[in-house]
C-alpha cells in the first residue's frame, strides 16, 4: 500500500503545477448554471489531451468519462465535479480574476473540476494498479433548482455502468489547506423554496372600509409561518424557514393589490418536510380567509436531504487518515445548507465531504462573497485525496 501511497503522492506533486493552471483558466472564465458551454468545450479537451474517453451532452453541458483499469466490468467508483458559477462580481485583486462580467466561482466550483481533471491524470497513470472503472461525471448547474445533478440522473449518468458509490467534494474555507473533513449520516439539509402572492384589493389607505389590505395579510403571514421555527425546535427536528423578500408597491397612501414573499424551508426529515409543506399552506388559506383575500401559495421542492452512507464514509475517512495523517482529517457538523450532490446520495452510496481551502496565516472570506480565494496548496490535497479513494475502492 506504501508504494501505491507514494505513486499518488509523486504524481499528484508532477500535475499539480498544471491543475493549477487548469483552475486558474476555469476562474477566469465562468459560467452561470446551464450556461456552462466553453467550460464543457475545455474540460473535453484536457480529456482528449488525456486521451480518456468521455460523452458529452448529458443536460446538453455535462460529461462522463471512464477510466478503465484492469478487468473493467468488476466494479465502478464515481468521482463528481460540479462546473458552474454564480451571479456575483468578482472583487479579488486576482491576476486570474474573472473575465466575464457580473460572473464569480465564488462557490469554488472550478476547484472541484480542476481536482477531478487532476485526478483523472493520476488515475490514467495508474490503469494498470485498479482493476475496475472510474467514472468521472462533470456536471451543471449545481447551484439552481432543479439542480443539474437529478437531471444528470435523468439522462443516465449513474448507468452503463452504474456505480458502486461516488463522491464528492466541496471547498470549505473554515478549514486550512491540506485539511478535510466528514461527516457520516445525516448531513445536509433539504432546501425548498417558498414563493406566496397575497392578493387583497388596493386602494386609498384613508379608506380602509374599501380595501382589502394584502400588507396585513402578509405581516400575518410571516409572523405565523416563522412559528415553524419553534415547532421544529419543540419537536427536535433541525428547522429552518426564513422569508429574505417581501415586495408590497404601494406608498404612505396606497395599498396595493398584491404582495409577494419568498423564502426558504430547509430540514433534515421527509415526514416533517411534508408536515411543513401543508402548515404553510393553511396558514396562507386561514388568514386570507380572514381577510376575504387569497393566497397562491407556490412551494417549490429543492434539493433532498445530503445522507453520507455511513459505512462508505468511514472508509473514505481511514483513506484520508492514511494519506494525509489524522490531525488533518476533521469531523463536520450538521449543515442547514443544500447541495445538489445529494441526489446521487439517494440511488448509490455516496460520501461528500470538504477541502480546506483557507490560508495558513490569514482570514478567508466566505463562499458565495465577491472576496472569496482560495490557497491553491489545496489543490493537491483535493487530487491525492480523490485518486487515493478511487482507487482503495476498487480494490476494497
Amino acid at each position: 500500500m506504501d508504494t501505491l501511497k507514494n505513486k499518488v503522492l509523486e504524481l499528484a506533486e508532477s500535475y499539480f503545477p498544471n491543475v493549477v493552471s487548469q483552475r486558474r483558466h476555469l476562474h477566469q472564465y465562468p459560467e452561470l448554471s446551464f450556461k456552462e458551454f466553453e467550460t464543457s468545450k475545455y474540460i473535453a479537451q484536457q480529456l482528449d489531451l488525456l486521451n480518456i474517453p468521455y460523452e458529452t451532452g448529458y443536460v446538453k453541458t455535462g460529461i462522463v468519462a471512464l477510466i478503465k483499469g484492469k478487468n473493467p466490468d468488476k466494479k465502478t467508483f464515481a468521482l463528481r465535479g460540479d462546473m458552474d458559477a454564480l451571479p456575483i462580481h468578482e472583487n479579488t485583486g486576482l491576476d486570474f480574476a474573472s473575465k466575464n462580467k457580473g460572473v464569480m466561482h465564488a462557490c469554488g466550483h472550478d476547484v472541484h473540476t480542476s481536482c477531478v481533471l487532476g485526478a483523472a491524470a493520476i488515475l490514467n497513470s495508474l490503469k494498470d494498479q485498479f482493476e475496475g472503472t472510474i467514472k468521472l461525471i462533470f456536471q451543471p448547474g449545481e447551484e439552481v433548482l432543479p439542480g443539474g445533478a437529478s437531471l444528470m440522473i435523468q439522462e443516465g449518468a449513474l448507468e452503463n455502468p452504474k456505480p458502486a458509490g461516488i463522491v464528492g467534494q466541496h471547498v470549505y474555507p473554515q478549514f486550512k489547506s491540506g485539511t478535510v473533513g466528514f461527516r457520516k449520516g445525516m448531513y445536509m439539509a433539504s432546501t425548498d423554496e417558498i414563493h406566496l402572492t397575497v392578493n387583497g384589493k388596493g386602494g386609498h389607505a384613508a379608506e380602509p372600509h374599501l380595501i382589502t389590505n394584502p400588507i396585513l395579510m402578509a405581516s400575518e403571514i410571516i409572523l405565523e409561518v416563522q412559528k415553524i421555527n419553534d415547532l421544529g425546535q419543540q419537536n427536535n427536528i433541525p428547522t429552518i424557514v426564513s422569508i429574505g423578500f417581501v415586495e408590497g408597491l404601494g406608498a404612505t397612501n396606497i395599498v396595493p393589490d398584491q404582495v409577494y414573499i419568498q423564502g426558504t424551508f430547509r430540514t433534515l426529515n421527509e415526514e416533517w418536510r411534508k408536515d411543513v409543506h401543508q402548515k404553510i399552506r393553511n396558514i396562507c388559506s386561514n388568514i386570507s380567509a380572514k381577510y376575504q383575500g387569497h393566497v397562491n401559495a407556490d412551494i417549490r421542492n429543492g434539493y433532498p436531504y445530503l445522507e453520507n452512507n455511513p459505512e462508505l464514509t468511514e472508509r473514505v475517512q481511514k483513506y484520508a487518515t492514511e494519506l494525509l495523517g489524522t490531525e488533518n482529517v476533521k469531523q463536520l457538523d450538521l449543515r442547514m445548507g443544500g447541495e445538489d450532490f445529494s441526489y446521487y446520495t439517494h440511488h448509490i452510496p455516496g460520501c461528500f465531504y470538504r477541502l480546506g481551502t483557507s490560508y495558513p496565516d490569514q482570514p478567508s472570506s466566505g463562499l458565495h462573497t465577491s472576496t472569496f480565494m482560495v490557497d491553491e496548496k489545496a489543490l493537491k490535497t483535493g487530487i491525492s485525496l480523490l485518486s487515493w479513494i478511487a482507487l482503495q475502492e476498487l480494490n476494497h
